[in-house]
């Protein structure tokens, strides 16, 4: 596979992808967005506007040659978008190339105690199911994104996109294998299912273009936390293997500083500044309607939180120590069809869910109590271009 342009850019975006053959041990380098980025930044340095515009010229140039002649036929990534359910022209790729990034497919585990390529502090996916509970480490997923996974009769999917800071876990059929497709809209990945090649939006849940189109994803719980709080609670987990078949440090993120700096990578089209925009929350869906729980609202009460929402019973529990936050099952099982809890940053959930309610503790020490809180509905700031606020 060739090497699209070297990493001479002044920007920590630049990241490696193993080839999509097994057993190979050639890389691709894959720098658009950090030298569209450094392009930019030289281009609004210059002294010279019209120097500036050369720069940004030549810079969307190169993007657009790189990127081939499909973009102006309808086609991404080898994807036809011409149907999708959202504006075509907001399917952006991401940089890698279909199955640049290798999802995987026959993933091994060991035990918990074999698990020692983790830290305390490494955060995990972790989903229970058929009473046994596995754990998928953040750091290996941020190279791979989609593990194709089963548990007795029952195959899965885990999804997690490093930009959204965002897990999915979902049912698929005996039939589906889903891959990454190099595309994202609002900043989070597109997967594929390879027998329709059907571009699935991971935080739409749901088919957004291809023959499944309008297709939703069955959710399944997942519990995005600590490795520390995850074995803690299930001592008897097994763990996603670091030996994947792919020569990668898992150690090294492709990511460094992302989570803590507030400028994105791509564009959404939603934005709103009541919270940082890698500020963690808890986002619910329940009866079509969505409320976001934001992290930094739940560290000042006591765990759990119960909150009435669409008629229901919401138990929340919320660990500050390990940034995180889970609704824990109820007696009477799930909600309804629909329901769907997942830890994102913030600047995604709102890019998906515009009309978002959002819970807040209410103001005064007196009044803060683990069952008391109001939903608000934050004002909109719509736009397409990232921002660094």
């Amino acid at each position: 596979m060739a090497k699209i342009l070297p990493g001479q850019y002044p920007g920590h975006y630049c990241r490696y992808y193993p080839s999509v053959e097994p057993g190979t041990v050639r890389t691709v380098e894959v720098c658009i967005a950090a030298a569209s980025h450094a392009m930019e930044q030289l281009a609004m340095s210059s002294h010279s506007s019209q120097f500036s515009r050369l720069r940004m010229w030549g810079s969307s140039l190169i993007i657009a040659l790189l990127l081939g002649s499909s973009v102006w036929a309808g086609t991404k990534n080898g994807f036809d978008v011409t149907d999708a359910l959202v504006a075509p022209a907001e399917i952006r790729h991401g940089g890698p190339p279909k199955d640049g990034i290798p999802a995987l497919y026959y993933p091994h585990f060991v035990g918990s105690l074999d698990a020692d390529y983790l830290k305390p502090a490494d955060r995990i996916l972790g989903l229970v199911m058929d009473q046994l509970p596995k754990a998928y480490p953040v750091k290996i997923l941020n190279y791979h994104e989609v593990v194709n996974d089963r548990i007795g009769m029952h195959r899965y999917v885990v999804s997690y996109c490093p930009l959204c800071g965002s897990g999915v876990a979902f049912q698929a059929t005996e039939s589906q294998v889903f891959g990454v497709s190099g595309l994202l809209y609002n900043s989070d990945v597109l997967l594929y299912d390879r027998r329709t090649e059907s571009l699935w939006s991971q935080l739409m849940a749901r088919a957004i273009s291809g023959p499944l189109k309008g297709t939703p994803l069955i959710i399944l719980p997942l519990q995005h936390t600590t490795w520390k709080q995850w074995q803690a609670q299930h001592p008897d987990t097994l763990v996603l293997s670091n030996q994947t078949g792919y020569p990668v440090n898992y150690d090294r993120t492709p990511y460094p500083g992302y989570e803590k700096h507030k400028r994105l990578l791509f564009p959404v089209s939603h934005r709103n500044r009541q919270f940082s925009p890698k500020q963690r929350v808890l986002g619910v869906t329940l009866n079509g309607q969505h409320r976001a729980y934001p992290l930094s609202e739940l560290a000042s009460g006591e765990p759990p939180l119960i909150d009435r929402f669409q008629g229901h019973t919401l138990k929340i529990q919320f660990d500050p120590e390990q940034d995180t936050a889970w609704i824990e099952p109820g007696a009477g099982g799930r909600l309804s069809p629909d329901f769907s809890a997942v830890l994102a940053y913030w600047f995604a959930w709102y890019a998906f869910h515009p009309e978002t309610e959002v819970w807040t503790r209410p103001d005064g020490p007196a009044e803060r109590s683990a069952d008391a809180g109001r939903p608000t509905t934050p004002t909109p700031e719509q736009g397409l271009r990232p921002s660094n606020h």
